[in-house]
């Protein structure tokens, strides 16, 4: 998970869960996708001028097979480098490709909601194909060899299409299990895609990225509530927001009384409890991917205390990762020598 630059959510924690991609941010929900995945992304960073320049849509870049990763995702994509071995660079970089072209289908741009279903069709249908033996259309070569070549879980592939076309069709979540089945969709296919590119699938790690992954994507939804907003998507559960008082005008307006605060601490409280859950696996891995994933949990750590600093005015004080910040949690990571 991303320790050597600003990797989460679209803007704000991209890329990788459990080093891979980038759960996202605002509109694409999945931005968890990548899960940290997320985190990173809208932090600023290399290219973070150009990302507010223009829209990070267009066909090229939401190609599936494309031949090298779109410029301006990849600066967030860290773990096709020194992160990981050369041998692992293709698949990850086949995975990002595939999960990065459909969530842009889903929410980048300003096509309508039949056309962007239409575009997730395509990533289904291919999926279909490639689990029936068949070639799929040219897009889809780099996933389709990947998915050969490493026996990777094609229902996990699919999760992540099924979260983004729920992208499309739903803003409000009613309950957190409901949000956390979309977690587990949109976030956690990703991490669970790279123990296995590593052999390590096995329950106890499997659990474990989960809580890493999930987890990271409710902290890119609390730290773009007010992007969100601007979408039309409330993550927040309406459970809670009716339990602490808190009406969605009051994310309209940026109101940041009492009961946002407590909203607010009580979500943030129930990501780090995840995310300290599944932090051992950083521990049991090894070498740079262990690494990664102990810099990856600290980075949202770091995302949660500034939200608390903040008192979760995350309307007017965002929470990014700066260079400083990096340094720290690179450090932490690599000094730490048990969970906390």
């Amino acid at each position: 998970m991303g320790a050597s630059s600003d990797l989460v959510r679209k803007e704000g924690l991209e890329p990788t869960c459990l080093s891979a991609l980038e759960p996202k941010s605002s509109a694409s929900t999945n931005s968890a996708t990548f899960a940290v995945v997320g985190l990173y992304p809208k932090s600023g960073g290399p290219g973070a001028a150009s990302r507010t320049r223009r829209s990070r849509y267009n066909p090229e870049n939401s190609s599936a097979s494309a031949p090298s990763l779109p410029v301006d995702h990849y600066e967030n994509f860290p773990v096709a480098s020194w992160l990981l071995p050369p041998r692992l660079r293709p698949p990850v970089e086949a995975i990002y490709g595939f999960a990065r072209g459909a969530d842009d289908i889903a929410d980048e741009g300003d096509a309508p909601a039949a056309e962007r279903l239409a575009g997730l069709d395509r990533y289904l249908a291919a999926l279909d194909a490639i689990e029936a033996g068949r070639a799929p259309e040219p897009g889809f070569a780099r996933i389709a060899r990947a998915v050969a070549d490493w026996a990777l879980p094609v229902p996990l592939l699919r999760d992540l299409i099924d979260a983004f076309r729920q992208d499309v069709v739903k803003q409000r979540y009613a309950t957190f299990a409901e949000l956390a089945d979309y977690s587990r969709r949109s976030a956690n296919p990703v991490g669970r895609l790279l123990l296995h590119l590593f052999g390590r699938a096995d329950p106890d790690s499997l659990a474990q990225s989960d809580a890493i992954c999930s987890s990271l994507q409710l902290i890119n939804f609390w730290q773009d509530v007010a992007l969100d907003w601007a979408k039309g998507r409330v993550y927040l559960p309406q459970e809670d927001l009716a339990r602490f008082g808190v009406p969605e005008q009051s994310i309209a307006r940026g109101v940041c009384d009492e009961r946002w605060s407590a909203l607010m601490g009580f979500e943030c409280a129930r990501a780090r409890h995840m995310l300290l859950e599944g932090s051992p696996l950083g521990f049991t891995l090894p070498g740079r991917l262990g690494l990664e994933i102990r810099a990856t949990v600290e980075g949202g750590l770091a995302i949660l205390d500034k939200i608390g600093a903040a008192r979760a005015d995350v309307f007017r004080h965002r929470p990014v990762l700066r260079k400083s910040d990096w340094l720290r949690m690179v450090a932490r990571a690599a000094l730490r020598m048990t969970p906390r």
